[in-house]
Parts: C-alpha cells; structure tokens; sequence
C-alpha cells in the first residue's frame, strides 16, 4: 500500500497554511478539483489527509468511526468550549450524549415550535418596510432568543442578547486559520489573545446568569416565566412533571452527583454558541440565495402563504412545507454552516487506497464534496429541484452531509431543521427580501461567515 497520496507542495515549517489562511474556501476546491478522493498536505507542522470520496467518509464518520477521535486545534476552543459534546470523546461523551438525549427527542423538539414561532415572530415586529438590515446579525439575535428559551427554560432579555453578540466577533477572530498563530504561544498577552479571554470570560457570566434563573425550577413545571403560557420556554407543560429543558437535565444530574459544576457550563456553553450560530448562519445564506434567485423566492413565500396564512407557524405547517424543505436543503449544499469536519485517527488507517498514519488528521470538507460536480450537475447553481424524490435516490448517502454523520453527528439536528422553517415561515408571512450589500465573500473560523453584514432591503407584503 502506498504510504502518501498526492497533494500540493508546501513550505517548509508552514506548509500550505499560508494559502489556506488566505482563503481556505478557494484553496480546499483547487485541492479538490486537481486531487480527487484524498489528497496530502500540511497546514503549519500538522499532516492533513482531505478526503472527499463518500464511501471513504462513510467510514471516518460512522463504520469506522471508534478508530477516529475528534480533532482540537490548540488550548483555545478547549477554553471555550471544554468537554462539552463538541470536543469530548469516549466514555464521557458516550455519558454526556445520554444524558442530553432526552432534551432532543422528536416530541420534544415538536412540543418547542410554538415557542420558537412566537420569538421569531416577536423578534420581527418591530421591523418597517424599507428597513436595510444585517441579516446574518439579526438571525443571530433571534437564534440566541430561541436556544436560551429552549435549551435553559428561561427567556433571554436583550442585554443577554447584546452581550452574546458583542462577545462572538472575537471568538470569530481567534479561531480564522492563520499561519503566524503557530509562533506565538496561547498564553501570550496579545491583543488577540486578551480579548478573546476576556470574551471567554463574559460568556461564563452568561452562562452562570441563565442557571441563577433556572435554579430552583427543575424539579416540577411549568416553568415559572410565565403564568399563561405553560410551555413558554419548551419546559413540561404538565404540573408535577420534570422540565426536560437540557440545562434542567443537567442540573439534575448534577444534584444526584452525575454531573460536574464544569462539565454543566461546558455543555450549555456549546450548545449556548454552537446551538444558534449554525442556525442563524443557514438562515442568512437561504435568505441571500432566495433574493438572488426571484423565481425560488416567489414560489417559497407562495407556499407560505397557501400553507401558513395569517397563522403562527407551528410544527403541522411545517410538514406540509415541502418547497421551503428543499429551498434549506440546497442552501445548506451551497453554504454549509460548517464547512469541514476534523477526525485523528487512533490507529494507522486505509483511505482512497492509501495509508493514514495515527495521530495525523483527516479532513472531511462538506464545502468541497457539495460542491463536486462528481456527485452534482452544475453544482454552483442553486437548484431546490435537486431534493425531490427521484434525483436525491441516485446520490451517494455522504455527497451531502451539513450535520455530519454517524454515532457524532449533530445531536440538534432535528431542532435546527424546525426552527429554521419556522423561522422563514414567520419571515416569509410578512416581509420580501432583497439582498443590498456587496459581493458575498466568506471568511472561515469554527463556522462558515460572510466577510461583511448581510445586509438586506425587507419589503412588508401585502396578504
């Protein structure tokens, strides 16, 4: 078996970190393109294997996925984000991932819609036609609203807003792929470093906030933010019954000593950031490919109108929104939230017909496999008609995967799929959008962003 695949010739000591600092975006398609279904190189002293063919990702993210543990970049996102379902392995994310189970089930996240409806609709009212928005910052805004409200029980007011948002562009900043990171040390005081601890910091607060709020709640609902709406937060509507919001779960467990006071924060840290940035940031992408594509646009908002009204949104529409399920779909396979996956290998591994030696890492890229014209026919065109039945039949099951896959893959899947439905439901009822801000270009940390604020033009519509 032949022990290196192919791949673009690097620096010495940076690799090609240097190019994929500049645009990771660009730089993981010109790989793709000229390497197709795995290929080599360095990114600063790290040996990286990008694979792209779906039987092989198949096995990284679920037949094999007991030989792969998850893959950390440096001491920064263990300060964030801990040993939180995101970065924890074996055993304790086995016990973390059971325990957070029941806070996702299918019913539960069905008996959420009505409050995630009422947020969005909430958050909107205040908007005039003409008004000119960053839409990316406002869809973050609501999806912290709705993560907060489902995930703790409790409402977010909106200096708990402004405080998560104030805090998430220097996380951002910390974690763009740099190649001079590599040099200074994480504990040094720079600037870069300063902020984002001091942004670490403020978020913990947060965090130690919304449970001062939750304590003493966790035992019996409903919840005790609102005397007349007894799901309000997604708690148990029913008297006596145990709220299964997850920070209640956890908080239980605590008490019955199954839980650490870190391994609490950890965990609603992670889903606090990871649960409404993914979110927010398919919505914003569906909402600029809607505007550029009028005929998609047109159709969307016609079923919305046919299928929701004048109602509030709620899970039984949402079934029955086919066209809006597609339009998501596509803008996922153009824009993934997430736009690669990490695994390390814990023991030497065959992929593409080569050798992946332990402890190097390989690169699962969802930004380069949805965009591969090997699995799509002109696959930089948005086309909703590629997820109906038929065409979706002959794809292979990892051409297309925005939530991972196997044992680790998304645990809000389900969440995040309904709340962006109900979100553009609630959005499509009363407003048109048209995209005013400058060519798209993307900027890569954790998550895919746009460079600059997705600036949108919103025009009431007339039901």
């Amino acid at each position: 078996m032949a022990t290196r695949p192919p791949g673009p010739k690097g620096l010495p000591l940076v690799g090609n970190s240097r190019e994929y600092a500049k645009d990771p975006f660009a730089f993981l398609s010109a790989v793709g393109d000229a390497y197709p279904r795995i290929a080599q190189f360095d990114l600063g002293p790290l040996s990286t294997y990008m694979v792209t063919d779906p039987a092989d990702i198949e096995r990284v993210l679920v037949s094999e996925a007991d030989q792969y543990h998850k893959l950390v970049f440096g001491d920064a996102v263990d300060d964030l984000l801990g040993d939180g379902l995101l970065l924890s392995d074996g055993k304790q994310w086995r016990d973390q991932r059971n325990l957070a189970n029941p806070a996702f089930t299918a019913s539960r996240v069905q008996s959420i819609a009505d409050t995630m409806a009422r947020i969005a609709e909430e958050h909107i009212a205040g908007w005039s036609d003409g008004d000119e928005l960053a839409m990316d910052i406002e869809l973050a805004k609501l999806t912290v609203k709705v993560i907060v409200a489902a995930m703790f029980g409790v409402e977010a007011d909106d200096e708990t807003v402004e405080t998560v948002q104030n805090n998430l562009e220097p996380l951002g900043r910390r974690f763009e792929p740099d190649p001079r990171r590599v040099l200074v040390p994480e504990w040094a005081p720079t600037k870069e470093n300063r902020e984002f601890a001091d942004a670490v910091e403020t978020l913990e607060g947060v965090i130690d906030d919304l449970l001062a709020q939750r304590e003493g709640t966790i035992e019996s609902g409903p919840t005790a933010v609102s005397e007349d709406e007894t799901n309000r937060t997604g708690a148990s509507g029913e008297e006596g019954e145990e709220p299964m919001d997850l920070a209640s779960i956890l908080l239980r467990a605590r008490d019955r000593g199954e839980q650490s006071e870190k391994q609490l924060r950890d965990e609603l840290m992670t889903m606090l950031l990871a649960g409404h940035d993914t979110t927010a940031l398919a919505l914003s992408y569906t909402l600029y490919l809607l505007s550029e594509q009028p005929e998609a646009r047109e159709r969307h908002l016609a079923e919305v109108d046919e299928v929701v009204g004048t109602d509030q949104p709620s899970a039984a529409h949402v079934r029955k929104l086919e066209y809006t399920d597609r339009v998501l779909s596509e803008s996922m396979r153009l824009y993934p939230p997430v736009y690669a996956i990490f695994r390390e290998p814990q023991v030497d591994v065959k992929l593409g017909g080569y050798r992946v030696p332990a402890e190097s890492a390989v690169m699962v890229p969802q930004w380069v496999v949805h965009r591969s014209e090997r699995y799509w026919d002109e696959p930089d065109q948005f086309d909703p008609s590629r997820w109906e039945p038929e065409p979706r039949a002959d794809r292979p099951r990892f051409a297309y995967f925005p939530f991972g896959g196997g044992p680790r893959h998304c645990i809000g899947k389900q969440f995040a799929n309904l709340e962006a439905k109900l979100v553009l439901a609630a959005l499509g009822k009363r407003f048109s959008m048209e995209y005013v801000g400058p060519e798209l270009e993307l900027r890569g940390s954790l998550t895919m962003h746009p460079k600059e604020p997705l600036t949108m033009r919103v025009s009431e519509r007339e039901n």
